[in-house]
């Protein structure tokens, strides 16, 4: 019996960005739900619970740092490790973020395919 495939939510209002993020994920064996925005995405984690969440920053309706507010008040979420993709990497104090609201990791665009494949198999790997 083949084991079930690992789920990835991933957040990002840039399309051709969020096709790369879900093939990347794709390929390193998660099954993936794409979302457009913030709000979409926490929609789609009001159901579901993700082993991964790789979410943007910068994004209307609901930003990547709100979006992980939410999942860490919700019922299926509140463990999940999230990877944080920001344009502002300089502007972001790592050490801060992780306290403030539980991310896994940060990655600063451009970022490389095998960098966040890498990153999503360590966290998805890791005990609850």
């Amino acid at each position: 019996m083949l084991p079930s495939p690992k789920l990835a939510l991933v957040a990002e209002d840039n399309a051709a960005l969020r096709r790369v993020i879900a093939f990347t994920l794709r390929n390193a064996g998660f099954e993936v739900t794409a979302a457009c925005d913030g709000q979409v995405a926490w929609e789609s984690a009001e159901h579901e619970a993700f082993d991964l969440v790789v979410t943007d920053q910068q994004m209307p309706n609901l930003n990547g740092l709100e979006l992980v507010e939410r999942l860490r008040a919700s019922e299926h979420n509140s463990a999940t490790p999230v990877v944080l993709l920001t344009a502002k990497g300089l502007e972001l104090d790592l050490d801060r973020v992780r306290e403030q609201y539980g991310v896994a990791e940060m990655l600063t665009k451009p970022f490389s395919p095998t960098q966040l494949s890498s990153v999503a198999e360590q966290l998805a790997s890791q005990p609850a």
